[in-house]
């Protein structure tokens, strides 16, 4: 349990950081821009953000676990470069014809074009799952950190420069672009203290040669991933898409502000995954500690969102977004839920129930996207927050009597093996 805390303590610090340094460039955007242009601005940005969700894979994921098993580190993370790479060279051609359509499912100009490719691009190509894996397989959170606090750091300063310089859509996105190659340059640095790999370690083969249930577990955890992208930026993506530039700036700041917890829960699940694998026969009690802090949580964070959240909207974004209020708190109860869903989904993860997960959260977002349209006509950005809260609760439920389902037939394993010399 003191390792959970000290990596998590890490993961926090970092996210942290970059929650304090998030409300510096929302305020220096949201002000600078207006509300049409942030709306703009975010589409930009989610577009760039829902492409490499969509390519990439978890490959750290398979460093954490089978360099844990086997030893065998560098098999695990040239198999994971090699996703990456695919991922890499996939994802840039598809930037190209996805900035090219745009504009004709989102409410963005053509003058945008080429800041929307280019921001794709150099999103995709700053993908970081392998050194993210090396450095979590040899508990350096520490470094992670570090690495990690690069894209909140330059994208501060890029905010200013682009506020000073260059106060528009295209010195945003510039700021951006920047931020993470700084980042991803960052990880790779760290990461090449604990592993060296060569040409012929870098393959989708090796790993898989030895360890034939590779893919079965990728395709889980990525299509979990895949979800998570659709749930978060594909969504900001069919807001401005069916209530324009406008509501898509609105719920961006709606979702930031009041979805925080949604960035605990991320590093929350970041930090316990490796545990679960490690201490597989202790993972039961000390996802059953996680669980109550994740309730003491959520029981702080919603009143804060609900009293001062206001307060906290007018002073950073400024009055016009005022009206995103309502949606904030929602989102907020949301976010308390998914901190709750992290815990257990990272825990059928480690159980090697990879595709559990995924169809627990693939069935509530079907229902809400089908329900979206409707949701923003009747009652614009707060039917949309209604819609995601929907989604968290009946995914949260799914998944914990899931893991409920778990412990019971562990604990009858368990009697089975006790009772089977008696007869």
């Amino acid at each position: 349990m003191e390792t959970i805390f000290r990596n998590l303590g890490w993961l926090l610090a970092s996210r942290g950081i970059n929650a304090l340094l998030s409300l510096v460039y929302l305020a220096l955007t949201t002000r600078t821009l207006g509300l049409e242009n942030f709306g703009y601005f975010t589409l930009i940005v989610v577009l760039a953000q829902a492409l490499a969700g969509f390519v990439s894979f978890n490959g750290w994921q398979a460093v954490v676990r089978w360099g844990v098993e086997s030893a065998a580190a560098r098999t695990a993370t040239g198999f994971a470069l090699a996703l990456d790479l695919s991922s890499i060279l996939v994802g840039v051609i598809l930037s190209w014809g996805l900035a090219a359509l745009a504009g004709y499912w989102l409410p963005l100009p053509d003058t945008l074009f080429w800041p929307t490719f280019g921001l794709c691009a150099v999103t995709i190509m700053s993908i970081r799952s392998t050194p993210t894996g090396v450095l979590r397989l040899y508990e350096r959170y520490d470094l992670a950190a570090k690495a990690d606090a690069v894209l909140p750091v330059t994208r501060a300063i890029g905010a200013v420069l682009a506020t000073v310089f260059a106060p528009n859509v295209i010195g945003f996105v510039i700021a951006w672009g920047v931020a993470e190659l700084a980042c991803a340059a960052a990880f790779w640095k760290y990461s090449a203290r604990y592993v060296t790999i060569g040409l012929q370690d870098i393959s989708l083969k090796h790993l898989p040669e030895q360890h034939p249930d590779v893919w079965q577990f990728i395709l889980g955890t990525s299509l979990s991933r895949t979800l998570a992208v659709i749930s978060k930026q594909c969504m900001i993506l069919l807001v401005g898409a069916l209530g324009g530039a406008a509501l898509a700036g609105g719920y961006r700041v709606a979702s930031q502000l009041g979805q925080a917890l949604v960035q605990l829960g991320e590093a929350l699940s970041r930090a316990i995954y490796p545990e679960f694998v490690r201490t597989k026969d202790a993972a039961i009690v000390l996802s059953n500690k996680i669980t109550l802090l994740c309730l003491m949580t959520g029981a702080i964070a919603i009143p804060v969102a609900y009293w001062g959240g206001e307060w906290a909207i007018r002073a950073l974004a400024g009055p016009e977004f005022v009206f995103v209020h309502t949606a904030m708190v929602i989102l907020a109860f949301a976010g308390a839920l998914e901190l709750l869903a992290a815990n257990w989904e990272s825990l059928l993860v480690a159980r090697h129930k990879a595709i559990t997960p995924f169809l627990l959260r693939a069935v509530p977002l079907i229902l809400v996207i089908s329900t979206m349209h409707f949701l923003i006509t009747m009652w614009q950005l707060d039917g949309v927050a209604s819609g995601i809260l929907m989604m968290s609760a009946l995914s949260a439920f799914g998944l914990g009597l899931a893991v409920s389902r778990q412990q019971r037939n562990e604990v009858q394993s368990t009697n089975d093996i006790i009772e089977a010399p008696k007869s």
